[in-house]
């Protein structure tokens, strides 16, 4: 269990709360790149840690992120018409540049320079691979630029999306690092999902479904080790990074491409579950990225013209109980990702974590809180720039793999948990 207290500090992320600070202290995904795809092109709405916001791409490429609400009378600038080097408003003609500063009030003299005096709240956005980052902390804090593997290879070898999801970030993220669930939520896709089947460690998740937890910290946040056996007393290792505040990596399975997630705090009960699959060596083939489109794997399908999912709790998930009883599908849900969304939602948009009654394999689960509760203290009470915004905390793998019995996952897999450019995963 953990105390109110404690659940509210580590769930809160609006502006001035000490998770918010922390979150702010980090590059984020804000967008994927295809959301503002030319110059000129329509205003988008996006909400982050609580903030209304809208992005736009001017006339000369340059991107923005800024303030939502006009600072004359507080209108909406999704109305706004991105024309000639900035988004004017549509009621009585304001324009903002990329930065949100002010650069035109029609009803005032240019020689007034009124405009000067009045700016948005702006921050900065940048494409990495097919994403658009911002930073929302300070000015003088902001880190290097992100360099997670998945943004960084070639285009051709990576795809990303992201789906809106109601609850909370942290409960997501807690779904993300449970390897144990596996067996049980995701055993009905492990032979069936072109993204997942195939794979020597399938079997081994299907037959032993009582797995050890074994953590370590790492530079950036955790090691979350899954041991299941495996042939002659040897163990089936499959290793999980997370780094803070909420990037995860899945243990890969065979030549697939890799896959894993950050969950980004939309508010306090809603959060955006960004889904990547890259693979370090070779191309996406034609098929994987299809399967991908088509919502396989960590994906899912959307209501047309949103990033909602088609399966959602207006719908029960479009739940299956026959799929259920004949075992298609553990939970008659269908799709990797919408089995964690339907359970993690149901938990309502905040969990009490008052109630819970944690085991062994929840040992992952229980570091993490404990790493963001010492960070996002330090932080608040000492000024601590808190682990995960260096770029080498961010070079890191899963991994797969088997091990002698007494092998400590740690140590034998430290070259395979790094980054290694031009080498494949470490995968089984």
């Amino acid at each position: 269990m953990l105390r109110k207290e404690v659940n509210d500090l580590l769930t809160q992320t609006d502006p001035g709360t000490p998770m918010g600070d922390m979150f702010r202290q980090y590059w984020i995904p804000a967008l994927l790149s295809s959301e503002l795809p030319e110059n000129d092109c329509d205003p988008v709405r996006v909400k982050l840690l609580g903030e209304r916001l809208i992005a736009f791409r001017d006339t000369e490429g340059r991107l923005g992120l800024i303030d939502e609400f006009c600072a004359h009378r507080g209108v909406s600038l999704w109305f706004g018409r991105n024309e000639e080097g900035g988004l004017r408003c549509p009621y009585h003609g304001w324009k903002f540049d990329h930065t949100g500063q002010c650069i035109e009030v029609p009803s005032e003299a240019p020689e007034s320079g009124f405009c000067e005096k009045i700016k948005l709240q702006g921050y900065p956005l940048v494409q990495i691979g097919d994403v658009l980052w911002t930073h929302m902390g300070e000015k003088d804090t902001r880190p290097e630029l992100p360099e997670w593997e998945f943004s960084t290879v070639p285009a051709e070898q990576t795809f990303t999306s992201k789906r809106w999801q109601e609850s909370n970030w942290l409960q997501a993220m807690e779904g993300g690092i449970d390897s144990s669930h596996v067996s049980f939520l995701h055993s009905g896709g492990l032979n069936s999902d072109p993204l997942f089947k195939g794979a020597k460690g399938n079997a081994y998740n299907l037959a032993d479904k009582k797995p050890v937890f074994e953590v370590t910290e790492s530079d950036g946040g955790l090691f979350i080790g899954a041991r299941r056996n495996a042939e002659d007393g040897n163990f089936y290792w499959r290793i999980t990074p997370w780094v803070m505040p909420s990037f995860s990596m899945v243990p890969p399975r065979g030549d697939h491409p890799v896959h894993g997630h950050f969950w980004i705090p939309i508010d306090d009960e809603n959060c955006m579950a960004w889904s990547y699959d890259y693979h370090p060596t070779r191309a996406l083939s034609t098929d994987e990225r299809q399967a991908m489109m088509d919502g396989h794997g960590v994906h899912c399908e959307y209501v047309p013209g949103t990033f909602q999912p088609l399966q959602n709790k207006y719908n029960d998930y479009m739940m299956d109980r026959a799929a259920q009883r004949r075992g298609d599908t553990y939970s008659g849900v269908k799709g990797i990702a919408i089995q964690d969304g339907s359970l993690q939602e149901s938990m309502g948009p905040i969990i009490d974590r008052t109630k819970e009654n944690l085991v062994s394999t929840d040992n992952g689960i229980i570091m993490a809180r404990h790493r963001l509760r010492k960070a996002v203290t330090a932080l608040r009470d000492k000024g601590i720039t808190p682990p995960g915004t260096i770029v080498s905390h961010q070079k890191v793998r899963s991994v797969a793999k088997v091990l002698g019995p007494d092998d400590a996952f740690a140590e034998a897999c430290v070259d395979d948990l790094k980054v290694r450019p031009g080498q494949k995963q470490t995968s089984v």
